[in-house]
């Protein structure tokens, strides 16, 4: 089993799709990776030899992924909501931040739905 940037590779997808199982590698920057790398994309994780496991691994530190992306990530919103802009506002709120709707939709952002009042009759009983 192939781990690169802390992360194992599934054995049985090809290179190319194993690639974009690392935070931060899409299918665009894996095919970049795979040919940097002189290997062939339809190769499955599970035939890598070890040189080219090391190869990918060279290709791989040019870029920033998983950990370091994070943590830019994360300082990067947390700058936002330090200086106070609208967008950072709304990350703290835990709310779209790009202008999308809210009056329906943005469940992945907002969570459950929350019912306000009673909810459910209970049944009376004689």
């Amino acid at each position: 089993m192939a781990r690169i940037a802390g992360v194992d590779l599934p054995p049985n997808k090809r290179v190319e799709v194993g690639l974009t199982y690392i935070f931060g590698v899409g299918s665009s920057l894996s095919k970049k990776i795979i040919s940097s790398a002189r290997i062939n994309p339809d190769t499955k994780v599970k035939d890598l030899k070890e040189d080219e496991v090391l190869r990918l691994r060279e290709a791989i530190k040019d870029y920033r992924v998983e950990g370091d992306l994070r943590k830019d990530i994360s300082t990067d919103i947390k700058r936002l909501m330090d200086i106070g802009t609208y967008r950072g506002s709304r990350h703290r709120r835990g709310l779209p931040a790009r202008g999308q709707r809210t009056r329906t939709n943005a469940r992945t952002k907002r969570g459950k739905r929350k019912t306000v009042g009673a909810g459910k009759k209970k049944e009376i009983r004689e």
